[in-house]
């Protein structure tokens, strides 16, 4: 049988969902890929946002 969450753990639970990182700049990256390509991808969307303002 599960027993249900304490709301401790549920608050830790949300507290460690609430605290993952960003990933969205790294959607057009390869799964896989080095860290040779994300850094480049990286660096080309960092020039591509220098060049639009």
């Amino acid at each position: 049988m599960h027993k249900p969450m304490t709301d401790a753990q549920q608050s830790s639970r949300e507290d460690a969902e609430a605290e993952e990182p960003a990933t969205d700049h790294l959607d057009d990256v390869e799964d896989g890929c080095g860290c040779t390509e994300i850094w480049e991808h990286l660096s080309e969307n960092r020039d591509d946002a220098a060049a639009d303002d």
